[in-house]
């Protein structure tokens, strides 16, 4: 009970210095400090996982949180993936707009230089 508390506290503390130092975006924070949160009432009343457990007819409590643990980061692993392809093709689109702003430059530049 102890180590929960305390790992759900600590994980809080260090959640709300990396945001007051701009290293941790503030969409992102909010899943974390949910999951803290959510670990610290666990640690707090173990009895409500073994409720909860019950409730969904799971045996044995700790397999609910680790199911519900998987699926948590399976949540966070698809959506940095959508994340990482929605900015791999903004960054394919800047790259082609620096190129054709570039190839106009260029095209300005000799033509002035003809002229």
């Amino acid at each position: 009970m102890i180590l929960g508390l305390l790992g759900s506290v600590t994980t809080l503390v260090v959640l709300f210095e990396m945001m007051r130092r701009h290293h941790l975006r503030e969409k992102y924070a909010v899943l974390w400090a949910s999951v803290a949160v959510m670990t610290l009432v666990v640690a707090a009343f173990p009895g409500l996982l073994a409720a909860a457990a019950r409730l969904v007819g799971v045996e044995v409590p700790s397999n609910l949180l680790f199911f519900v643990a998987s699926m948590l980061l399976l949540f966070v692993s698809v959506q940095h993936s959508h994340e990482l392809g929605r900015l791999e093709e903004r960054s394919r689109t800047l790259a082609e707009e620096v190129a054709l702003l570039r190839l106009e430059i260029e095209t300005r530049v000799d033509e002035d230089r003809s002229s």
